[in-house]
């Protein structure tokens, strides 16, 4: 199997200097770009491949880069950003590959920056990823000594700045507009749209923000071409994914596996299954701010178009597994702590809305919930839902309050009705 992402990838080694580096293959894509594409070829494979952005939403990284303005009259003046402040809890494929090949983003940066013509870039790096920052700045430092950054890259007319960013930190800065304030020094409150990024962002000019593992694919397009890319993936989606899963499994971790993997296949062949003594009761697919799934989906392909049919979403595709000795309201609870406290506050019905979610929920776990609890939280989860509020953490925050009150009604009732919450020995 075809794992190009994590082939390089030995965490007890660490990552290939950039010598190993470009003796495993890496910065070939680079030469091939720059001396044998035009950007708008370049531009074209990727929408071709079919490539999705990996960072949740699944838009097309072809389709975000072609609508970066080019020609005559465009600005020349354009920036990309690398968004690295992997802040969604449950959430660590972008650390795997930041730690582990930190030149592959370095040259899926390079691929990216010359398909729009940017000559700056940016990583904006979670605060937290210490780790990460030390390798990338190391490997940056590399590639600028050989000249696979800085000024006329491998003699050609293509040049290229890059600068690790670290986050000052809170979930919102993830949202590519809350991004782009907080690394022009404003507060990270989401920016009104339209305009778009890559018509107006950092500073006013086009801009591109890609998630690292998305940029991690580009190299492989480049190299190995479209029907290569395409074939391995399992259904409709392209390429590898990586896939996580954290929880209460016997071997939790991350794989880079076919798109289109089931989660049946995550929880059972790789994850190896609940721990002795636990049954598996639902999971979160894709991180905090997706939907409950229960075993009824196990069967479904984790990829964006088999989801969307469903009605749903796959989200990071890093799963959350919830076991049957842990209680649902208690981890629905903690999760709408979390995204009450990064709230940036800046709409009401998520600033406001969150806050009185996160206290009933509090009530309900504590033995003091009331029986019209249940519909006011419902109510909440309902007008904090798409199109109410200025970006999407309240309606990612409302995903998993709205299917936990269907999937785990019998338990909302039993805390209300026996006074106490009956997983609390």
């Amino acid at each position: 199997m075809d794992k190009p992402l994590t082939k390089n990838i030995q965490l007890e080694r660490g990552p290939l200097n950039i010598d190993d580096y470009i003796k495993a293959g890496g910065y070939l894509s680079v030469q091939k770009a720059v001396k044998s594409m035009a950007p708008s070829e370049v531009t074209k494979t990727v929408l071709e491949s079919g490539l999705m952005g990996r960072g949740g939403a699944g838009v097309s990284t072809g389709f975000k880069m072609g609508a970066v303005p080019m020609g005559e009259h465009a600005s020349k003046i354009k920036y990309l950003i690398a968004n690295a402040d992997e802040m969604e809890p449950g959430t660590f494929k972008d650390r795997l590959l930041l730690e582990g090949d930190p030149h592959q983003l370095i040259e899926g940066m390079l691929i990216s920056a010359y398909a729009i013509g940017a000559t700056t870039a940016y990583i904006f790096l979670r605060g937290e990823y210490k780790l990460a920052q030390k390798r990338l700045e190391a490997s940056v430092a590399q590639a600028y000594a050989e000249n696979y950054l800085g000024q006329n890259i491998l003699g050609s007319n293509f040049s290229l700045n890059l600068y690790v960013h670290m986050s000052a930190g809170r979930y919102i800065c993830g949202e590519e507009t809350a991004l782009i304030n907080a690394l022009e020094g404003k507060r990270a409150t989401p920016r009104a749209k339209p305009p778009f990024p890559p018509i107006s962002g950092l500073w006013g000019k086009p801009t591109l923000v890609q998630n690292v593992e998305t940029l991690c694919n580009l190299p492989h397009i480049i190299n190995h071409g479209v029907p290569w890319y395409k074939a391995l993936g399992k259904g409709v989606d392209a390429g590898t994914k990586i896939y996580g899963v954290s929880g209460k499994v016997k071997r939790p971790g991350a794989w880079e596996l076919p798109m289109g993997t089931t989660a049946r296949e995550l929880l059972e062949v790789h994850a190896g299954g609940m721990k002795e003594g636990l049954q598996f009761k639902a999971l979160l697919p894709g991180g905090a701010s997706t939907d409950f799934w229960g075993s009824d989906r196990l069967d479904t392909p984790m990829d964006f178009s088999s989801t969307a049919k469903i009605g749903t979403r796959m989200g990071t595709g890093t799963m959350i597994v919830l076991d049957d000795k842990t209680c649902p309201i208690g981890m629905i609870l903690n999760l709408e702590r979390f995204f009450k406290q990064e709230s940036c506050g800046w709409c009401t019905p998520c600033r406001d809305g969150l806050s009185w979610i996160a206290e009933t929920l509090t009530a309900i776990e504590n033995g003091e919930g009331q029986t019209q609890d249940i519909s006011i939280l419902a109510r909440h989860a309902r007008l904090l839902g798409p199109g109410s509020t200025f970006c999407a953490l309240a309606p990612g925050a409302a995903s998993p309050l709205q299917t936990g009150l269907s999937r785990f009604k019998e338990e909302f009732e039993q805390h209300i009705l026996t006074k106490k919450c009956p997983y609390q020995h």
